[in-house]
């Protein structure tokens, strides 16, 4: 197939992201990503190097992808909702067979760079949406928050320094939600209606 080629406005996009990746008096290396339609990296390709709301004017659809560089978080729905997960450097051949194991969801429809972070991580978890009941407050990652606080849920959360992995079940296993710097007063505003999380890890991969 003829190889996907951008519009001037689409390419003026993309090196005004590049731009924002370079700091002043210093380069950092850039992260990037290629999405191809068909399984195994065949068909349309789109390459991108930092956040995308919507996929669609670009890809119909999603099988297959290969992080060259950096880690990102991709998603069912447009603007970063619904299902997600989190890719590594690496070449992913069959995005529904792997995301098939409790996180099936057809294709991707938008994703977002996660940048790497230097430093102290610390989030407050609540028990309630709105920072209501129990609150903790980790500075590593947590594997089970019932075993470690007395914690049955956590439906609300103030992320201080660093970039999370929030996952439904102990262990770091099952659905997940990437959460950066920010307060988050609902999770199902987010689209994660009706998960609950029980464990949560920082993002320390260098990718």
């Amino acid at each position: 197939m003829i190889p996907h080629r951008l519009s001037a406005h689409a390419k003026k996009t993309h090196q005004l992201h590049l731009l924002a990746h370079v700091k002043k008096g210093h380069k950092q290396q850039l992260h990037g990503i290629i999405f191809y339609e068909e399984r195994n990296f065949q068909g349309r390709s789109y390459e991108c190097m930092s956040d995308c709301s919507d996929m669609s004017s670009y890809l119909s659809r999603c099988q297959s992808c290969r992080v060259e560089s950096g880690c990102f978080m991709v998603y069912e729905r447009p603007n970063y909702m619904g299902m997600q997960f989190f890719l590594r450097r690496g070449e992913y051949h069959d995005m529904q067979r792997m995301m098939s194991m409790g996180m099936m969801f057809d294709t991707i429809r938008s994703c977002r760079m996660i940048p790497y972070h230097r430093g102290q991580f610390r989030m407050r978890i609540y028990e309630r949406e709105n920072f209501g009941g129990q609150m903790n407050e980790l500075m590593d990652d947590c594997d089970n928050i019932m075993e470690r606080y007395r914690m049955s849920d956590c439906m609300s959360c103030n992320v201080m320094d660093g970039h999370w992995l929030m996952y439904e079940q102990p262990h770091f296993r099952g659905r997940m939600m990437y959460l950066r710097p920010g307060e988050y007063r609902s999770f199902r505003d987010m689209g994660m209606s009706g998960t609950r999380f029980m464990s949560m890890r920082r993002i320390t991969d260098m990718c």
